[in-house]
């Protein structure tokens, strides 16, 4: 066992294949002790060493579940946050490149969300009037933040459930940091386009005046997903006039207009179920990550099925992208020599109120 680091300069120049071999030793060096998360928008050649594969929610809860002490997340910041609330408190989470974030996740900051609450004041109590909803791709900071104003989290597959107990509690939402998502979530619970109204944190009283807080059911943040807003109307106008049987399915961090003009809209997981069950020859034109896509292609070919990337440019998720095997394989020979590399470790009180907003999610869904 070693007393240092190993330097991840030792691994700039290796080839991907020397990687390869070496990420195969040391997972069979580490057995039980180790389990690699890898989300379905990561790239293949990290992908192919994941244990478990799926959505962020799920790979953090099998990964609790598992006897492993070190959870390696080949995924972005924010998921690796999850995978430490969620485990168990001897369980330690990494991940292999911190440079791996969410651009979205990075449109709502702490300090932005905070003055919005400050300045919601101007217009009413705020915590007496509105739920606060993030979406659980944000940072562990903001899940707290909803655990403490009575607020809670939700997924892309639950968010008009989690909706519903919102207004429940109280009689608006401000829903960070996905305006797409809270769009399309909202309008499919029958709630007017002009009662869900945006809040632009750079302006004052996010460019809203009090009469439009006021008439507003759902405020909704000024963030997207730089690979979802990729996505346009005319792709699907495109796609049916050259394949009229054909078939749309899309992510809800697509625009309004793209997931108004589709046939199915959900998460990553019904999107793959949707696919899966459909019946063979039928041709998709799917609007989520490139390295998603692809796979289901070849997943499916031979059933005859097309799946078919929506955007006419190629577009990735680049922050997951960074994870690659050279950083993939340092990360684990290091756990082989005894050391920890990049772990992710939430401070213990915003880890407490961030479990209590995502047990509220649990619980309601």
């Amino acid at each position: 066992m070693s007393n240092s680091t190993i330097p991840f300069a030792n691994y700039q120049s290796l080839s991907d294949e020397a990687c390869q071999a070496r990420i195969l030793a040391a997972k069979a060096s580490l057995g039980k002790r180790l389990v690699i998360l890898g989300h379905h928008y990561q790239r293949s050649d990290v992908f192919q060493h994941a244990d478990f594969t799926g959505d962020s929610l799920k790979l953090s809860r099998l990964a609790a579940n598992s006897e492993a002490d070190y959870i390696v997340f080949c995924g972005v910041h924010f998921m690796a946050e999850v995978a430490d609330i969620l485990s168990r408190p001897e369980q330690i989470s990494i991940l292999p490149d911190l440079a791996a974030g969410c651009s979205m996740a990075d449109m709502a900051t702490l300090a932005r969300v905070e003055r919005a609450w400050r300045e919601l004041k101007a217009a009413c109590d705020p915590d007496a009037v509105f739920t606060p909803v993030t979406y659980i791709n944000s940072a562990a900071d903001l899940k707290a933040f909803c655990g403490e104003h009575g607020g809670i989290v939700c997924t892309s597959s639950n968010a008009p459930k989690i909706l519903e107990w919102s207004f429940a509690q109280r009689e608006k939402v401000l829903f960070f940091p996905d305006q797409h998502l809270g769009r399309w979530s909202g309008y499919k619970m029958g709630i007017p386009l002009d009662e869900m109204v945006m809040w632009d944190w750079d302006l004052p009283l996010g460019g809203l005046t009090p009469e439009q807080i006021s008439k507003a059911r759902i405020i909704l943040w000024k963030g997207l997903c730089s690979v979802h807003q990729m996505f346009q109307p005319q792709h699907i106008q495109r796609f049916r006039e050259a394949h009229p049987d054909g078939l749309v399915i899309s992510h809800p961090e697509c625009s309004f207009e793209v997931c108004r003009e589709s046939d199915f809209v959900g998460s990553t997981e019904y999107i793959i179920k949707t696919i899966a069950e459909a019946k063979p020859g039928t041709h998709w034109l799917v609007g989520t990550e490139f390295n998603l896509v692809n796979r289901l292609a070849e997943q499916f070919k031979d059933q005859g099925k097309t799946v078919q990337f929506m955007a006419s440019t190629v577009c990735m998720c680049s922050t997951m992208a960074r994870i690659d095997p050279q950083h993939l394989a340092w990360c684990l020979e290091n756990l082989v020599a005894g050391q920890v590399v990049n772990r992710i470790a939430v401070p213990p009180g915003e880890a407490a109120l961030a479990r209590v907003a995502l047990q509220r999610m649990l619980d309601a869904s």
